[in-house]
């Protein structure tokens, strides 16, 4: 079972000792964060001319206002997040399969060089019976210039 805590707090100029489960720390923020809240209201035109209950009023209402305005902004925090999985979710997916098109690819390159290579020595191959072809073609020559001197 969680302690309560006090704490004095300052709140629109006078003090409070206050208690909550929550830490002193965090008692001193929400303190600090309604003596803000009522100092800014205060600054209003025409409060000053409000009776107490309808000052009261008029501090809770826009505590409320607060309140719901974070609340919209935390559901499109939250509506952020779950488009940015899915965009999180798809851009997984589109790696992974770009990922085996590039192994494949990889693969044919591989393959392909291979082809390549057998070709490159057939041809090597030709070349070096074309040129003792032509070795041989030249000698035969040479040797019937000799019978015809």
């Amino acid at each position: 079972m969680r302690q309560k805590n006090y704490t004095e707090v300052l709140i629109d100029g006078t003090i409070y000792t206050v208690s909550g489960l929550e830490d002193e720390l965090y008692l001193q923020k929400v303190a600090a964060y309604l003596s803000d809240k009522i100092g800014k209201i205060k600054k209003n035109k025409g409060y000053g001319r409000l009776s107490a209950e309808y000052q009261a009023l008029f501090i809770e209402l826009n505590i409320a206002d607060d309140y719901f305005k974070e609340q919209e902004r935390a559901e499109e925090l939250e509506n952020q997040k779950t488009r940015l999985e899915k965009d999180t979710y798809s851009l997984k997916h589109e790696l992974i399969t770009n990922q085996m098109k590039l192994e494949n690819l990889q693969k044919q390159l591989e393959e392909e060089q291979t082809r390549v290579n057998e070709l490159q020595k057939r041809l090597d191959g030709f070349k070096a019976g074309e040129e003792q072809r032509k070795a041989f073609q030249a000698a035969a020559a040479a040797a019937g210039n000799k019978r015809s001197h």
